[in-house]
């Protein structure tokens, strides 16, 4: 599965890449603005890709065909998972890390973040990756096949810097998912930065503010 992606620039050479996963339902457009609202003048030059979801039948939806990473069964979300699916998307994405290595880019120059499934997304690929990504971002997502991943994690991502925004309002992704999610991150030994805001499923000014000093911090 290859993935449609729109791609930015902030300049010429850029430095470092930060792949962007949209959430359900949304398509690569959806955090293009948000991203440019973001200063990393100190970092250099930054690509910027914003991948499609393929269009597929989602369960939860009645069979309704939409961008989605993967399926979702139930509104529990974790007790019933399309691992399937998951895997797919994960491998997609991973094409698109290669590529980036193949223009130049390190992989400890790459961030790689999303949005609800998007989110989730980025935590499967960010922990799974031979080499040492320079971070993950999740916004108002949750971590995906958490019994398997502390085995499956690469060694690599010891260590590794996560950032990690939630609503306490969520009433998609509920505050508890994410905090379960955060305490395991953090018993395997990753660096979590855990921010919460009293918002909905949705993105706020502050946690684009955070996830600037966090950006500039890990790629600067």
């Amino acid at each position: 599965m290859s993935l449609q992606v729109i791609e930015a620039q902030t300049g010429e050479n850029p430095v470092a890449t930060i792949l962007v996963m949209h959430g359900l339902g949304a398509d690569g457009r959806d955090f293009l603005p948000i991203a440019q609202q973001l200063d990393l003048g100190a970092i250099g030059p930054v690509r910027f890709l914003f991948p499609n979801a393929p269009s597929i039948p989602v369960t939860i939806n009645g069979g309704y065909v939409m961008p989605a990473w993967y399926d979702l069964l139930g509104a529990e979300l974790i007790k019933r998972e399309d691992e399937t699916g998951l895997r797919k998307s994960q491998a997609a994405i991973e094409a698109l890390i290669a590529n980036e290595k193949a223009r130049g880019i390190a992989a400890n120059r790459i961030v790689v973040a999303g949005f609800s499934q998007g989110c989730a997304m980025a935590l499967m690929v960010g922990l799974r990756h031979a080499e040492r990504l320079a971070g993950v971002v999740g916004m108002s997502g949750y971590l995906p096949l958490a019994s398997q991943t502390a085995t499956e994690r690469s060694s690599a991502s010891q260590g590794m810097p996560i950032f990690l925004a939630h609503g306490s309002r969520d009433g998609i992704v509920p505050i508890d998912r994410a905090r379960a999610s955060r305490d395991a991150l953090i018993t395997m030994g990753l660096r979590v930065d855990w921010h919460e805001y009293v918002m909905e499923h949705s993105v706020c000014p502050q946690e684009i503010a955070d996830l600037e000093k966090w950006l500039v911090r890990v790629l600067g």
